[in-house]
């Protein structure tokens, strides 16, 4: 891969992370939907102060009809930060991203907190497709969590 084509693909990653973000905070499921490969490998077992085995997920629909529940009657805020890309190939790549949330669970919403505040990193891998850069795997670590309780 020359390096023109590796800036472009870098930058359609870029491109695509911010879609990510934005899709889910504006609850935008169908364009979330469009970020990931079918075969999406998504682990989030650390993703909370307690590791979740159930947390590991096959499949972007699987994913999706676990997420966006629980995710529907919230309000949340992500943000990416410093984004390492490295291509391995023409079309793959893999990238860790610095990241802070804010998740608001609304009055009916499920979630055992009042708020939450994370920072963390997300690691993934992506894969370019027909349809453009997808990622094909997402798993969020965590360096700290601030969580409100319910009252």
């Amino acid at each position: 891969m020359d390096n023109t084509a590796g800036i472009a693909a870098t930058h359609a990653i870029m491109a695509l992370k911010a879609r990510y973000f934005r899709c889910m905070d504006s609850r935008d499921w169908d364009g979330l939907a469009a970020v990931f490969t079918p075969d999406l490998v998504a682990d989030f077992r650390d993703a909370t102060p307690q590791h979740q085995p159930d947390m590991l997920i096959h499949g972007a629909a699987s994913y999706l009809a676990m997420l966006t529940p629980m995710m529907d009657r919230t309000v949340t805020v992500h943000h990416g930060h410093m984004p390492e890309i490295n291509m391995e190939d023409a079309d793959n790549a893999r990238g860790i991203w610095a990241m802070e949330d804010w998740v608001w669970p609304g009055p009916d919403s499920d979630l055992p907190f009042r708020a939450l505040h994370g920072w963390g990193h997300y690691h993934e891998r992506y894969r370019r497709t027909d349809d453009g850069w997808r990622i094909a795997a997402i798993r969020l670590t965590r360096l700290k969590i601030e969580i409100k309780e319910r009252k």
